[in-house]
């Protein structure tokens, strides 16, 4: 991973990870790469899965920052990525939008865990957040996103975030949702978030929901389950701070195991 802190353009930084099947029944990581505002570091994995940490090693992103994270999986791997903390969105001296771009790619017989902490956008900042996962046909994902629309007691910042699932090289899933300060209008109304603070949502792709497709309902008050066109189903959901969100996508992440 490189990082580059240059005046008035924020910081440029790349991280990259890589399993494989080890051909002892595990998951090993190849690539590792990491330094700067984003860190890397492999945890205690649990049987054939291997588990990795992402760590803040700097306050961010700040404006103009511009970070990249990707992510593969080859087939027979199992990888779970999580993160040690929040991830705070701030003004930063430099101003100007930050952008944070997560790639994701899972070949046939992969699974890959994508479970960050939320997204908090704190007043003034300007983020767009962009995650794009390419999978085989036969891949396995489970990712889950949470945002959160300012601190305790504070106006949230401009958030704007894209989701795209491209599964055997047919999109199932492009959705993007603008928040806060400048955001198309009605973000914030009953068609949308409805007052809530947190919005959030998990994708689960599995090979059998492709003859055996979920049954769109909802799942309790301000969530609703969707199967997707291809072998996914998707949950989204609103709740008035995070700690709620968190519990709504867990229980559905339970059902539908």
């Amino acid at each position: 991973m490189t990082a580059t802190g240059v005046a008035g353009t924020g910081v440029r930084a790349t991280a990259r990870l890589l399993a494989r099947a080890d051909g002892r029944g595990g998951t090993a990581l190849p690539v590792l790469e990491s330094e700067g505002p984003l860190a890397l570091r492999r945890t205690r994995g649990s049987g054939a899965e291997a588990r990795v940490m992402l760590v803040g090693a700097m306050s961010g992103p700040l404006g103009g920052d511009r970070f990249t994270v990707r992510a593969g999986v080859r087939e027979g791997a199992r990888l779970r990525v999580g993160s040690a903390a929040a991830t705070i969105a701030l003004p930063g001296q430099s101003g100007g939008e930050a952008r944070y771009d997560v790639r994701l790619t899972v070949a046939d017989g992969g699974e890959l865990h994508w479970l960050p902490k939320q997204l908090i956008s704190a007043r003034g900042s300007d983020l767009r957040v962009t995650t794009r996962a390419e999978l085989g046909a036969a891949a396995r994902l489970v990712l889950r996103e949470e945002q959160v629309l300012g601190r305790v007691g504070e106006e949230p910042g401009r958030l704007t975030s894209r989701l795209t699932v491209r599964i055997g090289q047919r999109t199932v899933l492009d959705q993007e949702l603008g928040c806060g300060p400048g955001a198309p209008a009605g973000w914030d109304g009953p068609a949308v978030l409805g007052g809530h603070r947190a919005v959030g949502q998990l994708l689960l792709v599995r090979p059998e929901f492709a003859t055996r497709p979920v049954r769109a309902r909802m799942l309790g008050d301000g969530a609703a389950l969707m199967p997707l066109a291809g072998p996914a189903a998707l949950v989204t959901a609103v709740a008035a701070d995070a700690l709620r969100l968190r519990r709504v996508l867990d229980e559905a992440l339970a059902a539908l195991a």
